[in-house]
């Protein structure tokens, strides 16, 4: 762990660069307002989450339009950056989250009483470097600047496996620990030289031209999982029917985005809006269709031997102190009693 956090640096001034870049401002993230009987549940403006606002959306026109039997809608909080998400959850000022897994892992080790319900996607994450700098393999970013989101994003895993193929290690490169939105300019202004992150932060470099994707896990790590439903433990004592509908309908808007490219241009100008992600549906449109898999939704399933590899992985980064059993931080009871829900949008 030592190894791991020596090889951190705080640049604030990456930050204040990045920050003063000409990129689009549907980048920036903001947050939503507050609504009256609803479950606000946190998540960040990155596609890995779009099921998130897929199954907002659909709650709030089932509720406009009928009687559900379980009124109690769904409110987005947008959050820029894993940390304070995560305090957020840990704190109870909110109690849902699309968090990552290995961060859930962790809370639960420390005794916070959080439990992954559901997946969110497969797929959605990239290695981007600067089309100006002829990077071709991990050998030519040796000792050079490496952006993840945090030290427990499987993006790190992700990147120590594309380092290992190569015979390299993640000590021959400097990581960098950036909100997602920031990667896109920090790379624009050479404050960094590769940034690993969920889309759509790959796609706004790619489509801007200055940056190009080096690897990407549909074609290195297909089943590849990051962001997953989470939820507090108190949550779940107090409205378990809370907890179900909410995986109903993040199951379900999985199924719907992959059934149909028109449900995905939907479920783009849904997210794109400033009540969500605030972004470019350019953006959106790109990483959906560039290539159509780049980030998948319709396989949601919640498979124990994929947990277990994150966590040996993670040990094995020293994101993780010790092991942790499979049923101590997932619950598996919501994702086995879904219940089909149709997403009329």
């Amino acid at each position: 762990m030592d190894n791991l956090e020596s090889s951190f640096r705080t640049r604030r001034q990456l930050l204040k660069l990045a920050s003063a870049m000409a990129l689009p401002s549907a980048l920036v993230a903001c947050s939503s307002e507050k609504k009256n009987a609803s479950l606000v549940v946190g998540g960040l403006p990155v596609t890995c989450n779009l099921t998130l606002p897929v199954a907002c959306a659909a709650k709030e026109a089932e509720i406009a339009t009928n009687k559900p039997a379980n009124p109690l809608g769904f409110e987005y909080s947008k959050y820029s950056g894993f940390p304070e998400l995560k305090e957020s959850l840990m704190s109870g000022r909110i109690q849902a989250a699309y968090v990552l897994a290995p961060m859930v892992m962790d809370l639960v080790s420390s005794n916070i009483p959080v439990k992954v319900v559901s997946l969110g996607h497969r797929s959605g994450a990239v290695i981007m470097v600067r089309t100006d700098a002829g990077y071709k393999k991990f050998r030519d970013l040796q000792g050079k600047r490496v952006a993840i989101p945090s030290r427990f994003a499987v993006d790190l895993l992700f990147l120590r496996k594309m380092l290992a193929e190569e015979g390299m290690a993640i000590k021959d490169v400097e990581l960098v620990e950036m909100p997602p939105p920031d990667m896109p300019a920090a790379l624009y202004a050479k404050a960094i030289d590769a940034y690993c992150t969920g889309e759509p932060f790959g796609a706004a470099a790619q489509m801007a031209g200055y940056a190009t994707p080096l690897r990407m896990t549909r074609n290195e790590w297909p089943n590849y999982i990051c962001c997953v439903l989470t939820v507090r433990e108190d949550l779940i004592a107090s409205n378990r029917a809370a907890v179900q509908d909410l995986v109903n309908y993040v199951q379900a808007a999985g199924s719907w985005m992959d059934a149909d490219a028109a449900h995905r241009d939907k479920a783009i100008a849904i997210a794109a809006t400033k009540k969500y992600f605030n972004q470019d549906p350019k953006i959106l449109k790109f990483v959906m269709t560039n290539p159509s898999d780049r980030v998948t939704y319709g396989d949601l399933r919640i498979i124990p031997k994929e947990f277990d590899e994150l966590m040996q992985m993670s040990l094995e980064a020293g994101t993780l102190k010790k092991p942790i059993q499979f049923n101590q931080y997932v619950d598996e009871s919501f994702f086995k009693a879904v219940r089909p829900v149709t997403i009329t949008l």
